[in-house]
């Protein structure tokens, strides 16, 4: 069967139907529910998505600003508001619609662009720092994952800051962003609940390969196509496993790296004003595994070959019932499915992503593309310098 890129899919029957309404707990349980959620000393889970959890390093710095105001004492110009934002996925995790910065006009624009032209010196110059602490904590995270071989990866996404209601449920407001946004260099996990959301339109995809990648000096690399098998270890209940998978000439699935989700070490999150698109800089410590004992190997290499490769269903694979899980250690908690085109330059490398991807512990999933830009040298600069 000839291959369907992702967002050219007829997405399936079901696309729209509700998600289910979880149980209610019982009070008895609720203790051992929360003691659950609990993680080593070093790490903490703060979200799941994609069947995937996400860490966060014990120090890990957490940062939120806007660029390209004209005043520096007013880093939000007093034209932009806050608006409602339609997107299904996050309406659906949060229960209601996110919201985004918009404002000023087109005269507005032009004259913040004629007196800050060049933002990235600004963001280079507020990010330093952090990076560098950063750094000197992903160093305390290598030396103690003795089981897994770590390497530092430095990267720039691109999309759309989210603002969402606070952990009380009020609303969040304009204010609290402006005070979020004159505290220069606070932490603000606590002060705004917020959210980056990386599926960008197809017409952004198109013009960064065909005309900004080649002004940059980037020349094409490579282009590929996996399976991802998320799996849930109970042996490892703050991590989860991911199996990137290719296809072989039989049609069959094979595992070729395994690798646990990335920690994170910084993450820095950027509101472009007047931009379509805003930016995350993440500094992460990629793991992969380094041992795997006869059991682990067993269990993964069987929940692998029970896929059944299905382009009409979400993730692009399936499981037979009953094969979803491997002696009551090993159970399939996501699937994704990606196409890529990777392209180079001598100190960075921009991969163009399109994705599948399918959550089974919520049964949510959703077809998107994304734009990252990993910088290579700045990385190999930080592990010589703080890692090696």
């Amino acid at each position: 069967m000839a291959y369907i890129p992702p967002h050219k899919r007829h997405q399936s029957k079901d696309e729209n139907r509700p998600a289910p309404t979880p149980s209610p707990v019982p009070a008895s349980l609720i203790p051992h529910f929360k003691q659950s959620l609990t993680v080593g000393p070093s790490r903490r889970r703060k979200d799941r998505r994609g069947g995937s959890k996400i860490l966060y390093a014990a120090g890990c710095i957490s940062r939120w600003w806007p660029v390209g105001s004209a005043s520096g004492d007013d880093p939000i110009p007093a034209s932009f508001r806050l608006e409602s934002f339609d997107c299904e996925i996050v309406e659906r995790r949060y229960g209601e619609k996110p919201l985004i910065l918009v404002g000023g006009g087109d005269s507005e624009k032009n004259t913040v662009d004629a007196r800050d032209p060049d933002p990235w010196v600004s963001i280079a110059e507020r990010i330093e720092p952090d990076l560098i602490t950063a750094a000197k904590c992903a160093r305390t995270e290598a030396a103690s994952d003795g089981d897994e071989k770590v390497k530092l990866a430095l990267v720039v996404r691109f999309g759309k800051n989210f603002f969402h209601g606070d952990c009380r449920g009020s609303s969040v407001c304009l204010d609290t962003i402006r005070k979020a946004a004159a505290a220069a260099w606070s932490d603000t996990r606590d002060s705004l609940h917020k959210s980056f959301y990386t599926n960008i339109p197809d017409a952004y995809m198109a013009n960064t390969r065909n005309s900004i990648a080649p002004g940059l000096g980037f020349e094409f690399q490579s282009e590929k196509e996996h399976y991802h098998v998320k799996v849930s270890d109970k042996s490892r209940p703050n991590s989860t496993i991911s199996c990137k998978c290719i296809i072989t000439e039989r049609g069959q699935l094979e595992i070729y790296k395994i690798e646990l989700n990335p920690v994170r070490n910084l993450v820095a999150d950027i509101s472009c004003m007047y931009k379509d698109l805003d930016l995350r800089l993440l500094l992460v410590t990629k793991r992969l595994l380094k041992n795997i004992d006869k059991q682990e190997n067993d269990g993964l290499n069987k929940l692998v070959r029970s896929a059944v490769i299905d382009p009409d269903v979400k993730g692009g694979l399936r499981w037979p019932i009953g094969k979803e899980f491997v002696d009551d250690r090993f159970s399939i908690v996501g699937a994704w499915h990606t196409k890529f085109v990777a392209l180079k330059s001598d100190t960075m490398r921009l991969k163009l992503r399109w994705a599948d991807r399918f959550d089974h512990t919520t049964s949510m999933g959703e077809i998107s593309s994304d734009v990252s830009l990993k910088l290579s040298e700045i990385t190999r600069h930080l592990e010589v310098s703080y890692i090696l």
